[in-house]
């Protein structure tokens, strides 16, 4: 009954987008529905569910978290394989092109290299052959080039404890040292033909410009997140912490330059921001900025230009050494409590992680759109606005992912910081970025934190599927499906209304 009334609901709201015009995006998605949610029963101990796959070729959902993968029915939810990499260290990331699954696996000291291991998705064990591929210290992502030649990996090469520079001297900004023992953030690429690393990417001495570039927090830069042009020539680096993007040359294997991203005003309008954790939530203009500080990205073309979206979600050192409450620089009222970078801010000029919003970039690091305080205000809208985040960053934008979908270009924003998951939605005109449009919030009961989106077609349907991870103690931890709509372009909708049906239509494919 309830795949019955979902395919209803989407049929209804895909006959209204055929004549929607401008609100075509938004009735393209009404129907948008929960197909099915786990929580991962039975797995081991420490499993969460963090980062998710798609296996066209055998109709699979790879779910990665910490001391294994999860191979699911995509069609389903149910558990079909566990792979358990916990001898090798913990597991941060999996994707998979062509029948092979990546997987980056930290070493159990993090400080040591890591490594990618490669599996196949058919028989779901390792590739007959090398595949177990040494790259560099806490590998946290990886991703295969559009062509599935090269897979690229980012190892942030986190400083554990006491690996931090020290710090100099007792003013504000604080600044610290360069740590002797911080493990070397790089990019590793691998050819897959060959299986091994034929060219390691670090950031040192490469030219920088932009502006707030951190730089005296007492690491190097650290890669956190990649995305690839669709040549498949250069490749677009987050550095989280250090508020900037890396730009890694594809065919010298070497990053050519570090952009810094900015910061954000939150007194201008549009970007007004709750600073209070009181029980009462209430958005104001602050004289108070945001560093960008990006996690997730991907990039889209348009006219022949591409551009790089980022999820702005904002990270301090482990240690917390490089935040502290704004009331330590004399900051009072709705002020005071707001956490704050001690290495960017000064009395009178404070700076905060993240900057509570997506944004859309060109690959010069100019800003073509940022979604200003949308994401908290339509959270507090639905209810699910966490108040208790209110000081830190948020709802803190984490995940993202792209579609197209009825020939328009989607947006989905994982928002780690609700009271119950949520991914909120935009409408990116590919025309005019700086047009992109909010669109609606998907939200999944009793799963909390969502990291890993992916986007996949499947059986004439396009579907995303949701990694989130949970809270303490992995409550809420889970993976769910949203079905979205389907696969055929607006021009056939017409045409299974008027002969087959869309509800029939759609229940045969199901079937099949």
């Amino acid at each position: 009954m309830k795949s019955t009334r979902l395919i209803q609901t989407l049929a209804t709201s895909f006959a209204i987008a055929l004549g929607a015009g401008s609100a075509g995006a938004a009735s393209l998605l009404d129907g948008a529905g929960l197909l099915w949610a786990t929580n991962h029963a039975g797995m081991p101990s420490g499993f969460l569910s963090e980062i998710v796959a798609f296996d066209a070729t055998n109709k699979t959902l790879w779910v990665a978290g910490v001391n294994g993968v999860n191979v699911l029915d995509a069609r389903t939810g149910a558990s079909l394989n566990f792979i358990d990499v916990s001898a090798w260290g913990a597991i941060n990331s999996v994707a998979i092109h062509n029948g092979i699954a990546a997987f980056a696996i930290e070493a159990r000291d993090r400080r040591l290299p890591g490594v990618v291991q490669l599996y196949d998705t058919g028989s779901r064990a390792l590739l007959a052959g090398a595949s177990t591929i040494a790259v560099g210290a806490l590998p946290d992502m990886l991703t295969f080039t559009p062509d599935g030649r090269r897979i690229l990996v980012a190892n942030e090469g986190t400083p554990s404890a006491g690996d931090y520079g020290t710090r100099i001297g007792t003013t504000v900004p604080r600044n610290f040292g360069v740590g002797a023992n911080d493990p070397v953030g790089s990019v590793s690429i691998i050819d897959v033909a060959s299986r091994s690393v034929v060219s390691t990417a670090t950031l040192a001495g490469v030219a920088q410009s932009g502006s707030h570039i951190r730089s005296n927090t007492g690491m190097d830069f650290e890669p956190e997140y990649i995305t690839v042009n669709a040549a498949g020539t250069q490749a677009y680096v987050s550095l989280q912490e250090a508020n900037a993007l890396g730009v890694l040359d594809l065919q010298s294997g070497q990053f050519t330059k570090v952009i810094g991203l900015g910061a954000k005003d939150f007194s201008h309008a549009g970007n007004a921001i709750d600073t209070l954790n009181n029980g009462s939530v209430s958005f104001q203009a602050v004289a108070a900025k945001g560093l960008y500080m990006p996690d997730s990205l991907a990039t889209f073309q348009s006219r022949g230009n591409t551009y790089v979206v980022m999820a702005n979600e904002g990270d301090f050192r482990e240690d917390d050494a490089d935040r502290s409450a704004a009331s330590s620089l004399g900051a009072t009222g709705v002020l005071a409590n707001l956490r704050v970078s001690n290495t960017d801010s000064s009395p009178g000029d404070l700076y905060a992680a993240g900057a509570r919003s997506f944004s859309i970039r060109d690959t010069e690091g100019n800003l073509v759109y940022d979604s200003g305080n949308i994401l908290d205000v339509e959270a507090h809208k639905l209810g699910i606005y966490d108040d208790g985040r209110s000081r830190d960053k948020g709802v803190e934008p984490e995940g993202l992912e792209l579609m197209q979908l009825g020939g328009k270009t989607f947006a989905f924003i994982g928002l780690e910081r609700t009271t119950s998951g949520a991914v909120a939605v935009f409408d990116i005109d590919v025309n005019d970025p700086s047009k992109t449009s909010f669109v609606r919030m998907l939200t999944i009961d009793g799963q909390l934190r969502p990291e890993g989106l992916k986007g996949f077609t499947m059986d004439g349907m396009h579907y995303l599927a949701i990694a989130s991870e949970g809270g303490d103690g992995g409550v809420g931890a889970g993976t769910a499906l949203f079905a979205l709509a389907p696969v055929a372009e607006p021009s056939s909708y017409a045409m299974l209304l008027g002969g087959l049906g869309l509800v029939g239509w759609m229940a045969r494919r199901r079937r099949a």
